[in-house]
């Protein structure tokens, strides 16, 4: 689906290819909405990350740390999920443009 990162300059590129932008909905200059992702992109890439974030979750402590903090902050699991998700695509992009093996203490 990425075709091996070439068209991509940066992760921010990806993120908002992958929908996981930020987005905040407004109404009018006065009306501010929540944020949520924008969910534009493409959303195989979505589907792709989703049980791997599960799986990091119960297994990788600096993911289940990182979950847990969104979660405490919003108490919605899935918005703890998409965060990991976010994080996991930001973390291939990185290793795979480094060409360095994952390393869970950096």
């Amino acid at each position: 689906e990425t075709d091996g990162f070439a068209l991509f300059k940066n992760k921010a590129q990806l993120v908002s290819f992958a929908g996981y932008d930020v987005v905040q909905r407004e109404s009018g200059t006065s009306v501010k909405g929540t944020t949520r992702i924008s969910k534009k992109g493409n959303s195989y890439i979505r589907r792709a990350l989703y049980f791997p974030a599960l799986t990091a979750v119960k297994y990788e402590p600096q993911f289940k740390d990182f979950y847990q903090r969104v979660f405490e902050k919003s108490f919605i699991k899935m918005k703890g999920y998409v965060a990991v998700q976010r994080k996991l695509l930001v973390l291939i992009y990185t290793l795979y443009k480094k060409e360095e093996p994952y390393d869970p203490q950096y």
